[in-house]
């Protein structure tokens, strides 16, 4: 039986990057030594993280003045590093779910935080509009698309101050203007890799502004300044990306993985509105493309645990809602084909007969 994974993250990837990046944990390009054993100083690692960089600012069409980072932590060390580097008196944070409401506990340490809109009152299933923007914050932190309550912005962001943006689930599967952000990051364990690894897109201008002392491992500059390698980096994990970033370019880069994106995203949420067993949980102007949420009508609010059953074992993993949503989410990104949806929707029509 063929399996489809939807979960969240650590999430499906294709199947000739998790090939490539395990045979090169064996044996790395024939010459005989493991990948996790090769020292991160060598030329042929070298080549990995140049490459993976350059696929990045190719892809994303990244001008001049960006340089672009693979580093440890998570998007989480990201929240506190961002206002580290950022926030010399005041930052405008958008809070759109979980994650940003992180991001502002974090920045809340380094100065005076102004949240500008929130789509907490209605348990975060809009994406707030129209929202007054302070010209004299530092810069505007959003989030674009929101894993746990299937929000998503397909929009770049126009703002009279710079934008940091947390991408984390929702980069490579559209064009993004990166010329509109000040710094874009994000897990890389959703659409680029494997956990362990994230990426950062900012501007070096932009770096080297605020007044406080920064350590030196939270300080952009100093992983610039050695290419992301000033101490030992996720090998695996970005070998892992550059993987991806292959496989993305040679599908047609994020012209085609928008195009797929809109393809499953339209079937599965048609299906969704049409049967009578199911209803989605973000306004519908709002809905994500890479996660979509929906959960049983209250007519079947009884039979979840059973469709979450009758779903494994038609090969359907990973769309356990979570638990601040309940029901069920379906994680579309890049490496899911629209198979893997039209299997989902082909189980829910089952399901729907049956009862």
């Amino acid at each position: 039986m063929k399996k489809y994974n939807f979960g969240a993250g650590p999430s499906i990837l294709p199947q000739e990057v998790m090939k490539a990046t395990a045979e090169a944990c064996v044996d790395f390009n024939g010459i005989g030594l493991s990948l996790m054993e090769m020292s991160h100083r060598s030329k042929e690692f070298q080549a990995v993280i140049d490459e993976a960089q350059d696929l990045m600012k190719e892809l994303l069409g990244v001008p001049e003045g960006y340089s672009v980072l693979f580093l440890g932590g998570g998007a989480s060390l990201e929240f506190c590093m961002v206002p580290y580097n950022f926030l010399e008196n005041k930052a405008a944070y958008v809070n759109t779910g979980v994650w940003a409401t992180k991001a502002v506990k974090e920045a809340k340490l380094f100065g005076e935080v102004v949240e500008v809109a929130s789509s907490k009152d209605k348990n975060f299933t809009y994406y707030p509009k129209n929202f007054e923007i302070p010209q004299d914050a530092d810069y505007l932190h959003v989030t674009s698309n929101n894993t746990i309550y299937g929000t998503e912005y397909l929009k770049d962001f126009e703002s009279p101050i710079p934008v940091i943006c947390d991408m984390s689930s929702d980069i490579l599967s559209r064009p993004v203007d990166v010329s509109k952000y000040t710094m874009i990051y994000g897990g890389a364990q959703k659409n680029i890799s494997m956990a362990g690894v994230t990426f950062v897109i900012v501007k070096d201008e932009a770096l080297g502004k605020v007044s406080r002392a920064i350590p030196t491992m939270l300080d952009y500059r100093t992983h610039i300044k050695k290419g992301s390698m000033f101490n030992t980096p996720p090998v695996i994990p970005i070998y892992s990306a550059l993987q991806t970033l292959r496989w993305i370019k040679a599908q047609g880069g994020v012209v085609e993985m928008d195009r797929r994106a809109q393809e499953r995203a339209d079937l599965l949420y048609a299906e969704i509105d049409r049967n009578k067993c199911f209803k989605g949980t973000a306004v519908k102007e709002d809905r994500s493309r890479m996660n979509i949420c929906f959960i049983m009508t209250d007519e079947y609010k009884d039979l979840e645990a059973e469709f979450l059953a009758f779903a494994l074992e038609r090969g359907i993993w990973g769309i356990k809602g979570h638990r601040d949503v309940g029901g069920f989410r379906a994680s579309c990104y890049n490496a899911m084909p629209v198979e893997g949806v039209k299997a989902l929707i082909a189980c829910m029509q089952e399901f729907e007969e049956k009862h």
